[in-house]
């Protein structure tokens, strides 16, 4: 793969580092496993000849202490609260770049100059609008269909009218559909909103920035001029940078396994958007809010606390902590500045919800318990709060969430198509069921 400036886009070495011995402490015969080591991070064992010398497999349900493949992307170290997007720090991207910036290094594996930056604006510009049968599309589902079965329905429909950028054999072709995803999920995203409270869908603008556009087509209306307040679109700007990318986790797995398949693009990002959809992943910020309506006042607040900290009570507060992220989650300092700046903007002081969350980041940041245990405040916490404000219902949530991972989607599922050691997915399975048995013919069986 060539970056925007023509040059390869850089990546390491992994490089094999040493052996591991494995004994099979049943028959005494032991297997010598190479050691991997690629620019950062753990090392990896690498078992791919595993079965073929010893019969035998590994079993990692989650795939938690797996590397499924390599990659150049994104790095995380969760015990430092690191996260790096082509070498370079999230703090660094969110204070000094905007998404479409983020995009272009992500899938270009580069931070565009400026005339790169005109160059991609204007590509990704002017593939916002939708084919408009498309728009037609959207009739065939109740008005109260939840916005993320919608999304999944409409970008595996993309395949039905851009067959021009199927063919993921063809460089080009996965570029343009790439390009074709980045720009018009926006679109796709605010007509879900739009159906969903019956307005009418408004057309992209030219004119607009990549966050002003999606909020105009989300909030405007063609009876009245609409404005973007630029504190509120450099928010949703920052939403959608930190939600860019977040190496393998299971939405992005679930990408790299339909595309290895050799499945169009469009139907990779669709299964990408099933799988976010679930509430274990992608709707944490959503759980955040449905915890504030449980709370319900800043009164009861200890009451739930004392629960949280019961290891045999069932209630967890929703937006504290974080699997990967042992430490602070490096995104939550960026979302909190700006959370207190929309909040401000918007003139929020007295909403109970809003009055709920504050109270809770106070008690979670100086409670010797949720300190010792680094139960920060994590990006979903902050999001959740600021997506209410904005106006957003906790339905389109993930729909956002999904917006913005479209390019991580689609930069590992195009590293994957380039990557010459890829196969398609087939994970093993420990076989639990009937190791075998006579068949009864139906007129004999009890």
């Amino acid at each position: 793969m060539e970056s925007s400036k023509g040059r390869p886009v850089w990546r390491g070495e992994v490089k094999q580092v040493g052996t591991i011995t494995v004994t099979d402490d049943t028959t005494g015969k032991t297997v010598k496993l190479p050691l991997l080591e690629g620019e950062t991070g753990p090392r990896a064992i690498d078992v791919r000849k595993l079965y073929a010398e010893t019969g035998y497999f590994t079993f990692d349900p989650g795939f938690t202490s797996t590397a499924s493949c390599e990659s150049a992307i994104t790095y995380i170290d969760g015990d430092e609260g690191i996260l790096l997007h082509r070498g370079y720090a999230i703090q660094d991207l969110a204070e000094n770049c905007d998404y479409l910036e983020v995009c272009h290094l992500l899938l270009r594996g580069e931070l565009p100059n400026p005339q790169q930056k005109e160059e991609f604006e204007r590509t990704i510009t002017y593939h916002t609008m939708v084919h408009e049968q498309l728009s037609r599309f959207y009739s065939g589902f109740r008005r109260d269909a939840h916005p993320m079965a919608v999304m999944c329905g409409v970008t595996g429909a993309l395949s039905a009218f851009y067959h021009d950028s199927t063919d993921i054999l063809d460089p080009r072709q996965r570029m343009i559909a790439a390009h074709r995803l980045i720009a018009k999920m926006p679109t796709m995203a605010a007509m879900a909103y739009k159906y969903s409270v019956g307005q009418p869908f408004m057309y992209p603008r030219n004119d607009l920035s990549y966050a002003e556009n999606f909020l105009y087509m989300t909030f405007g209306t063609p009876c009245e001029t609409w404005k973007v307040d630029p504190v509120l679109a450099r928010a949703m700007d920052k939403i959608f940078i930190l939600h860019a990318d977040h190496e393998q986790n299971a939405s992005t797995s679930t990408v790299r396994l339909a595309g290895s398949s050799h499945a169009n693009p469009f139907a990779c990002i669709a299964s990408g958007i099933a799988a976010l959809w679930g509430p274990a992943h992608g709707g944490a910020n959503e759980a955040v809010l449905l915890m504030l309506e449980e709370i319900g006042s800043v009164e009861r607040i200890p009451k739930f606390i004392k629960r949280a900290k019961d290891k045999n009570d069932p209630f967890r507060l929703m937006g504290f902590g974080h699997r990967v992220y042992k430490n602070y989650d490096p995104r939550a300092k960026i979302m909190r500045q700006t959370c207190y700046e929309v909040l401000d903007v918007l003139g929020i002081k007295d909403e109970p919800h809003l009055a709920i969350a504050m109270e809770l980041e106070k008690i979670a940041l100086e409670d010797p318990y949720f300190v010792e245990k680094k139960l920060y405040p994590n990006v979903d916490f902050y999001s959740g709060i600021i997506l209410k404000a904005m106006g957003f219902p906790t339905s389109m949530f993930t729909v956002l969430f999904a917006l913005a991972r479209t390019v991580g989607w689609i930069s590992q599922w195009q590293e994957m198509i380039e990557d010459p050691q890829q196969k398609i997915g087939r994970p093993r399975q420990l076989y639990t069921g009937n190791p075998g048995r006579a068949f009864v013919p139906l007129n004999k069986r009890g």
